[in-house]
């Protein structure tokens, strides 16, 4: 079995770039992204015979040389509207539900969000019925401020 691989150290560079990929689903900074191309780079240099010196620099080439070209450019182009991404309790901002629970003047009650129940309070202080239209116009902690649509 050692001796299948030193014959085909080619596969087990294939094997560190695809364990690379692997955890960079994870992370998504696609930092790893790099070293996975510096491993195929040093599974190249290993199909053409060339020792494990040869190996180790092309692996460190081609993932330093990743990095810095490779790299920001995917950034750029699968990261492109990151400034403008809310978390998940800010984009709830905006959308729309139904009263679950009545919303007392002056007290809460309950909205139901695309499934979820959220803890409430009117926006000018009325009384909301059940089952009454509204929408996210704030959010403070895990209460929100809506209005009547």
């Amino acid at each position: 079995m050692i001796e299948f691989f030193t014959q085909h150290v080619w596969l087990i560079w294939i094997l560190v770039s695809v364990l690379c990929l692997i955890v960079e689903l994870g992370s998504g900074d696609l930092f790893l992204l790099c070293f996975a191309i510096g491993g195929l780079g040093a599974s190249l240099t290993a199909a053409l015979g060339m020792g494990i010196v040869p190996q180790l620099i092309s692996m460190a080439l081609c993932s330093l040389l990743s990095i810095y070209f490779i790299r920001p450019v995917a950034l750029r182009y699968l990261h492109r509207n990151d400034e403008n991404r809310v978390s998940n309790a800010d984009a709830i901002i905006g959308r729309e539900g139904f009263v679950s629970q009545a919303i007392e003047a002056g007290g809460f009650g309950r909205v139901a969000i695309d499934g979820d129940d959220w803890k409430a309070v009117s926006a000018d202080g009325s009384a909301i019925p059940l089952k009454t239209k509204v929408r996210v116009v704030g959010r403070d902690s895990i209460i929100i401020t809506v209005e009547k649509v």
